[in-house]
């Protein structure tokens, strides 16, 4: 049996939320009516001429910095042709031989040491129209029975990032989007959300033999809008480029869409080359040259970035908790909140990340009062408490007057009902089967309406069960 090895690479565009699109004065918003943030720049009429952008350059320069690339003292704009609707020019301005930022190292922290991921490019667009295929499967062209286009999202700003084939696997590929993505967020430069476009990937996918050093034929995966779908994606990209090599077959070089409804891929058309797109120096726009202290000011901006967070915080709660917490935008409150480390940690993991509450409006001190009697109260008046953390007014006092059965001679009869009404699950765990305990004391906090302390039930349980 041969052994794969996975090659990936990553092409993420990030929409930065200026305030005006990349070359011209419209209005850059989301979710406005269709075709009403538009001007004869973004729409190509005949004789307009652009102006860059001056806030996404500064901010092209920060994500630059951020991901450790070299910013270029002298960068081109350049026109890559193709025809498709959304396009209104025939070209898209873009950059291609001289980028903004090139040659970074992007560290993905795992439990096993840092990664380092290659930064081919960070560098400047504007962005296509929006088509909507009306009538197709999934939104797809295939089989629609009209397409409509809307203006609004054309010329918005974009920076596209480019990583080097690094990536070794789906799961470090998806690792690596969300940590990119917080970081994008925590510069205050894009909104970064999948579901409304302001954050696209696209993967480009190959197998090569372990122990192979050149790389093999590519395909590139396009329009999957979650982090597992890219995942999921790049798994499916995989298998069945195994099954045609193992085959005896040989790939072939093409865009391909990921359907997640059926966990399948489908060729879209064959593969773009370079040439293809006829790229030449945008003859209206001069040369971007960023002066120093534009660098300087935006490398003074950068704070500490999120994967140096991880490793400091993995000395306090381990690995898996130091990742969730920076990646979930929930460290900071971590290091506000008073207590336990790990229970905190846990907390904000688990039954606070389940609630759609903005950690920055959370008071972190009666966050911590609530934390720390979190086993003497009810776990329904717990989960009720955690429900108003976001409130500004919340205060933990007014919750932790109740408290929690923890008496023996009121808990006793509920839990020799349960035994007794649990046959099967009792003679499951006295032969070994320790995950029937969960659903045991899951029936007895059931019974007394989550008011009983589930510490309590799980060793006064063991202690009537002979364990």
């Amino acid at each position: 049996m041969l052994e794969w090895e996975p090659v990936i690479g990553l092409e993420i565009h990030v929409q930065l939320k200026t305030r005006t699109k990349m070359f011209c004065r419209c209005e850059n918003v989301w979710g406005e009516e269709e075709n009403t943030r538009t001007c004869p720049i973004c729409l190509a009429h005949p004789g307009t001429l652009p102006v860059a952008n001056r806030t996404a350059i500064e901010w092209a320069i920060k994500l630059g910095l951020a991901l450790g690339c070299e910013i270029a003292p002298r960068a081109l704009f350049h026109r890559k042709h193709y025809f498709y609707p959304d396009l209104p020019k025939g070209y898209q301005i873009s950059q291609y031989d001289v980028p903004l930022a090139s040659g970074g190292r992007f560290v993905l922290p795992t439990a096993e040491g840092d990664r380092e991921i290659g930064i081919v490019r960070a560098h400047l667009e504007e962005d296509a129209a929006k088509t909507i295929h009306v009538g197709g499967s999934a939104g797809r062209i295939a089989g629609a029975e009209y397409s409509l286009v809307d203006f609004n999202r054309g010329g918005t700003p974009l920076v596209e990032v480019v990583s080097e084939p690094d990536v070794r696997s789906p799961d470090e590929a998806r690792r690596f989007l969300q940590l990119l993505r917080r970081t994008v967020v925590e510069l205050e430069i894009s909104d970064a959300e999948m579901e409304k476009g302001s954050l696209r990937c696209d993967a480009n996918v190959s197998l090569r033999e372990v122990g192979e050093s050149g790389f093999r034929t590519k395909t590139e995966l396009k329009n999957m809008n979650s982090f597992k779908f890219v995942a999921d994606g790049i798994t499916a990209e995989l298998e069945r480029q195994r099954d045609i090599y193992e085959g005896g077959g040989e790939v072939v070089q093409e865009t391909l869409h990921y359907d997640p409804s059926t966990g399948s891929v489908a060729p879209l058309r064959s593969k773009e080359y370079a040439d293809d797109y006829r790229y030449f120096p945008e003859p209206d726009l001069v040369p971007v040259e960023p002066p120093a202290g534009m660098v300087e000011a935006a490398r003074a901006e950068i704070g500490e970035l999120p994967g140096a967070r991880i490793r400091r915080l993995e000395a306090e709660v381990g690995f898996d908790l130091a990742e969730g917490l920076v990646s979930g935008g929930r460290d900071r409150l971590f290091e506000e909140v008073p207590g336990d480390r790990r229970a905190v940690a846990n907390v904000l993991m688990n039954q606070f990340a389940a609630l759609s509450i903005d950690p920055a409006q959370v008071n972190a001190a009666e966050l911590g009062k609530l934390i720390e009697a979190r086993e003497t109260l009810p776990r329904s008046t717990f989960a009720e408490a955690l429900m108003a953390t976001g409130d500004p007014d919340f205060r933990a006092d007014s919750y932790l007057v109740e408290v929690a059965i923890s008496d023996f001679d009121e808990l006793d009869p509920v839990l020799d009902r349960v035994i007794a009404a649990n046959e099967a699950q009792v003679t499951s765990f006295k032969a070994g089967k320790e995950g029937v305990l969960g659903y045991l004391v899951g029936q007895v906090m059931r019974e007394t309406q989550g008011k009983a302390n589930p510490k309590v039930v799980n060793e006064r349980l063991r202690e009537k069960l002979g364990a």
